[in-house]
């Protein structure tokens, strides 16, 4: 069936990228050292104060991801641009949409992996226990991660067949990702330091319309960006 053809593409495309990614590893591993370099480097601006990092790891722990994941995104395309290998793939008879998933899912595995990392080692940076909550935390990471994906995978595909990709995705990035970055500190920053307020079901919430939004968005648009 055409729904198994595309599915089958899908899993190539994401074990492909998975592949090359794990055999290189260079790549990943700067990932994560920029990651852990920034949470050190916000660690340092905020001093000795245990109630200041408390209060200001959320937001460290996101930016850290946000940062570092962008190189990732940037090497998304990378592969197939080095070896002139986009454009026979666009040949390839089948949906557009399955090398955006492909890609998305790829990325999200390795954002995923990053971000476990930053975590622990945020949690022991910035003192911070794993809160009783921790269940709707880990679900609060995962729709934050997501949307970043989302974004940043369908970005890195409008930037790649430009020069100044590098600075460009940023550029592009960014504003995008307010909202979801936003709504994924103030969830995190709720569970992490105490639901004082009962705002982390509602910051929640709305990360996931964002998610939700997000994504059928790039799947929707994929095809007239990466055609471009």
């Amino acid at each position: 069936m055409a729904w198994r053809d595309d599915w089958r593409r899908v899993r190539a495309i994401a074990w492909k990228d998975l592949t090359t990614e794990r055999r290189s590893k260079a790549g990943f591993n700067s990932v994560v050292a920029l990651g852990v370099t920034i949470l050190v480097l916000f660690g340092f601006a905020l001093g000795p104060d245990a109630a200041a990092l408390r209060h200001a790891a959320a937001g460290a722990l996101w930016l850290a991801v946000l940062f570092a994941g962008v190189l990732a995104f940037n090497r998304s395309y990378q592969v197939e641009l080095d070896t002139g290998a986009l454009d026979p793939l666009l040949l390839y008879p089948g949906a557009r949409w399955t090398i955006f998933t492909g890609k998305l899912l790829a990325n999200l595995v390795l954002v995923g992996l990053l971000l476990a990392i930053v975590v622990v080692v945020g949690l022991v940076l910035f003192q911070v226990s794993v809160p009783a909550a921790w269940p709707s935390l880990l679900g609060v990471l995962a729709l934050g991660a997501i949307g970043l994906v989302a974004l940043g995978t369908f970005y890195g595909a409008m930037a790649s067949r430009t020069r100044a990709r590098e600075v460009l995705l940023p550029l592009l990035l960014f504003p995008m990702l307010v909202p979801v970055m936003l709504a994924a500190m103030q969830a995190s920053r709720a569970l992490l330091v105490g639901d004082v307020m009962q705002e982390a079901g509602a910051w929640t919430r709305l990360l996931l319309a964002y998610d939700l939004i997000f994504l059928s968005a790039t799947h929707l648009a994929f095809a007239q960006i990466i055609e471009g």
